[in-house]
Order: C-alpha cells, then sequence, then structure tokens
C-alpha cells in the first residue's frame, strides 16, 4: 500500500446501481408471480389458514412461492419462520 493509496477517497457504491440492482429483484418477483396459476393465491392464503391453527404466525412470517423448472415441473416451496419457545 502506498501513500497516495490511503490519501485516495473510497467510492461508496452508486445509487444508481443500488436501484438498478433493487429493481431487478422486483421484476423477478412479478415475473414469478405472473406464471403462477390462477389458483395460487386461495391455495396460498388456505395454507397459511392451516398454519395458523397450530402456531401463531403472521403473514409475513410464511412464505409461499411456486417455482417452474426447465423439466416440466413445478416446485412448491414453503418457508414458516416459526416462534421461538420458551
Amino acid at each position: 500500500m502506498s501513500l497516495l493509496d490511503y490519501f485516495k477517497t473510497k467510492k461508496e457504491p452508486n445509487t444508481a446501481v443500488t436501484a438498478k440492482e433493487r429493481l431487478q429483484i422486483i421484476v423477478a418477483h412479478q415475473r414469478g408471480e405472473r406464471e403462477a396459476p390462477d389458483y395460487f393465491p386461495q391455495m396460498k392464503q388456505e395454507i397459511i389458514e392451516v398454519i395458523r391453527k397450530y402456531v401463531q404466525v403472521g403473514p409475513d412470517q410464511v412464505s409461499v412461492q411456486l417455482e417452474q423448472t426447465d423439466d416440466n415441473f413445478s416446485v412448491l416451496e414453503l418457508n414458516v419462520t416459526l416462534p421461538e419457545q420458551n
């Protein structure tokens, strides 16, 4: 490390780059929802209701996603953040 490197200002990430990355994430998420079948929102709600019968969780603690693979398979992914038991 030279003495001149010490005085160079470190650039923070450009806000335009950050905004672009966030927009790409949002667009990818919306594309995934667009390809979901018509019954998916109702099925998602029913799955959340069944989970709530057994565990007290909020809607932000349950994630249900449907992914299409290249091999003509559909994968239903369910993630539940369970509350800590004392």
